[in-house]
């Protein structure tokens, strides 16, 4: 057993695990990319634990993953080269909500549901939605954004401040409680999208909003993929201020009816949710339905209780469970490109073209309202060829992404799926990304093979 690990096992005891099933469990997250164990994991409760270990691998030259809820897709977590994964579940505790001032302090275990179901008794609310309860340490560090981007922004517009342990076991402050500075070097977001390969974020401050005084959903089928993408292009262009705005293709829709038990209209479909005073919003989704019946849109249904848009929004949460569903065994491959709106249409477009070359079972949907869309497969995690074919599949998407003025991922983050794609998509900046990762991190102890290509 490595001298680091025998020295940390001596200082944590039961907190340092290093069975078989507990590192296979933490080498990956929820992608069909391969698994790749720790040596150890340890389930740090404090920052100072988190400071000591990472201190201690530093002497050793021992690789550090810090490690979620396990939900990235582009095999964030993986342990490329061994070393010790840091699981910062247990480090769970909201130190602090100012209703006054909308921001809260939190460790990054809290997840997203743990937060609003906090926040439920101040009015207020922690809007980003992924999807999957990550925990907020997780949604930080790949920059996630979720189905209310399109009003609230991505993680990057939600983090105000962090506590962030260094290569050498050192702890910074980043940010603060202040709504802008122009104060220095901007560190909160150098942070925010690293992957971990920069530092371990332990504490977050994050900005909230005010719960609306209406929230009303509705649903409509259109006749053919495009029409319903156009149809979201004008509506972004009419500047209407809707939270949210989902496209499901109609292999979706078909897989989640199978999956959940729920019996929408089989078609290419948009979901949206307006939030806002009972006039604005009923006005705002008046206009939408005016907007989208003029590409077809049809069958405009309405969700405005808790319930109903639980169950509306149920369908775009299972997309990636009810893809994988559609093979007995079959494991997800989930990609995402995100474009500017305007091209969003001819780039869904070649993605539709692109899938019709394959019979892998494969859906499109999208947070479409900022231009960030997903491709689900159904994958052969053992089938060398059909993962062959997918890649090359996903290779030709972000060929057109970037093509269209675009990036290879949205909000998936880069991990060791999207690293060959780097140099394509920022030229002589990775350079100085490995000037930045090489100044914090000069023994690469941080998530090493990940984000950045080798060279």
């Amino acid at each position: 057993m490595n001298d680091a690990v025998l020295a940390l096992q001596e200082r944590f005891g039961d907190r340092l695990a290093v069975g078989a099933a507990i590192r296979e469990q933490h080498g990956r997250g929820e992608s069909y990319h391969p698994g790749m164990p720790p040596d150890a994991v340890l389930f740090a409760e404090t920052t100072g634990d988190v400071a000591e270990a990472v201190g201690k691998c530093h002497e050793h030259g021992l690789p550090v993953i810090a490690f979620g809820a396990g939900t990235s897709l582009e095999g964030n977590v993986s342990a490329v080269h061994g070393g010790l994964c840091i699981d910062l579940t247990r480090m769970n505790r909201i130190l602090r909500i100012s209703a006054e001032d909308l921001d809260c302090t939190v460790q990054a275990g809290v997840t997203r549901v743990q937060l609003n179901r906090e926040l439920r008794h101040t009015g207020l609310f922690f809007p980003l939605d992924p999807g999957a309860d990550a925990t907020i340490g997780g949604m930080a560090a790949t920059r996630a954004s979720g189905t209310n981007a399109v009003r609230y922004g991505t993680m990057k517009d939600a983090v105000l401040g962090l506590t962030v342990v260094m290569a050498d076991g050192s702890v910074i402050h980043t940010g603060g409680r202040a709504r802008k500075s122009s104060a220095g070097y901007d560190l909160t977001r150098l942070f925010v999208g690293s992957e971990g390969t920069l530092g371990i974020m332990t504490e977050a401050v994050l900005r909230l909003h005010g719960v609306p005084d209406s929230i009303v959903a509705a649903a409509c089928s259109f006749p053919d993929l495009e029409s319903a993408v156009r149809s979201v292009v004008a509506v972004i262009q009419s500047a209407i201020p809707v939270a949210r705005v989902e496209l499901m293709d109609e292999a979706q829709m078909r897989a989640v009816n199978e999956f959940s038990r729920t019996g929408y209209p089989v078609a290419d479909t948009l979901l949206f949710e307006f939030h806002g005073s009972p006039v604005a919003a009923a006005d705002d989704m008046r206009r939408v339905a005016e907007i989208v019946a003029g590409f077809g849109g049809g069958g405009f249904r309405t969700a405005s209780t808790q319930e109903e848009r639980s169950t509306l929004w149920k369908a775009r949460h299972d997309a990636f469970y009810a893809t994988t569903a559609l093979r007995p065994g079959a494991r997800g491959w989930s990609t995402d490109v995100c474009v500017p709106i305007a091209n969003l249409a001819a780039c869904i477009e070649g993605a539709r073209v692109a899938l019709s070359a394959t019979a892998v079972p494969a859906t499109i949907v999208g947070h479409v309202g900022d231009g960030n869309f997903h491709v689900i497969f159904a994958v052969d995690p053992g089938n060398a060829r059909e993962l062959a074919e997918i890649a090359d599949v996903n290779a030709r998407l972000i060929d057109l992404a970037h093509s269209l003025d675009g990036t290879c991922t949205g909000e998936h983050g880069v991990g060791t799926g999207k690293r060959g794609y780097m140099d394509r998509e920022h030229g002589e900046a990775v350079r100085v990304m490995r000037m930045i990762k090489h100044a914090l991190d000069p023994t690469s102890i941080l998530n090493p093979g990940k984000v950045l290509p080798d060279g």
